[in-house]
């Protein structure tokens, strides 16, 4: 469990007289991860107010940092800004990257512009997966949510070719099912039933490896003919959030999302909570009878605070740090 820290203006101002970490001021303006930082410093790619910088270094209110493509201003604790977020409904057919050699289409294009920050995607969803993209502007909200060592829960809906045995479903969250990289265990698998050939399935899992869940049906025979992620910790997907869509979360639900991670709270301005694409494609028609009707939400409906935006919510859950059982 992580420890909650101290965000009185006493610890504000004995954390800027000694200074952060270079690597973390970094992924926190959103250049990259803290491991990738650290390689570029190990690199000679970034430079502290016009010296090479070096692994562990502390920097300071009003160092100027250098990197390949970025400039950034160290500003002091109580001047930063606080982390948007951002939830988009990914539709099947986009990709989660900036870098496409066959330039599909690519769901960066379609966020709000940033003026000195970037979107971070919180976790991936394949070429053909649909369902909740998270984005943050905060790399450490980010690696907090993204790092296996918090075991933060994914939900998908997965609608599979053919239907379960009870021993495949004892085997998926008990002994778990061999991959090439490594046994993979479920938390939670419930059937969701269907109709004729196809099946719905509801599952939870505490890590992102690249196809985990279609690689796992694949291991047990069964064809996966729709993946849609529904959840990624507390956040839900909200339905009023339509296919190719977004929506921000206002302070509130920021806020909510800082403490379940544990970064200390910082002053929040409101911001605008009904972010949409200009451009985004009209939803497809797709059946919608799951996932997975009024059970979309792991909780009660009465027990789920409402975000600002209409539609937008997360999931009410007992206080809990990222990867504690609620």
């Amino acid at each position: 469990m992580m420890k909650k820290i101290d965000s009185s203006t006493d610890n504000i101002d004995k954390l800027n007289e000694q200074g952060e970490k270079l690597q973390k001021v970094l992924a926190q303006a959103g250049v990259g991860s803290r491991r990738e930082m650290e390689e570029w410093i190990a690199a000679g790619r970034v430079t502290v107010n016009g010296e090479p910088a070096t692994v562990g270094m502390r920097v300071f209110e009003g160092d100027l940092l250098r990197t390949d493509k970025r400039t950034v201003h160290v500003k002091a604790q109580a001047d930063k800004e606080p982390p948007r977020v951002l939830l988009y409904h990914k539709q099947e057919g986009e990709i989660v990257s900036r870098d496409d050699p066959e330039n599909r289409t690519n769901v960066f294009e379609k966020l709000p512009t940033l003026r000195g920050m970037k979107w971070i995607a919180i976790g991936r969803l394949d070429f053909n997966t649909s369902g909740l993209l998270v984005f943050t502007t905060s790399g450490e909200l980010a690696n907090r949510l993204m790092h296996p060592r918090f075991e933060v829960e994914r939900e998908y809906a997965v609608r599979v070719q053919g239907q379960m045995t009870p021993e495949q479903m004892r085997q998926m969250t008990k002994e778990g099912i061999a991959l090439e990289d490594g046994n993979v265990i479920f938390e939670k698998l419930t059937d969701e039933g269907g109709e004729g050939f196809n099946h719905w399935y509801r599952l939870v899992l505490k890590e992102g490896r690249n196809r985990v869940v279609r690689r796992t049906f694949e291991a047990l025979g069964l064809t996966v003919s729709r993946l849609m992620r529904v959840r990624f910790g507390i956040i839900n997907l909200p339905p009023s959030i339509k296919r190719g869509k977004m929506a921000e979360l206002g302070t509130g639900e920021v806020q909510m999302i800082l403490d379940w991670v544990g970064i200390p709270s910082q002053p929040l301005e409101e911001i605008d909570t009904n972010v949409s694409a200009p451009d985004a494609a009209r939803e497809p028609k797709h059946n919608t009878r799951s996932p997975f009707g009024k059970k979309h939400s792991s909780e009660p409906a009465k027990s789920r605070p409402r975000a600002s935006a209409k539609g937008v919510f997360v999931a009410g859950r007992k206080k809990t740090k990222a990867g504690g059982k609620a």
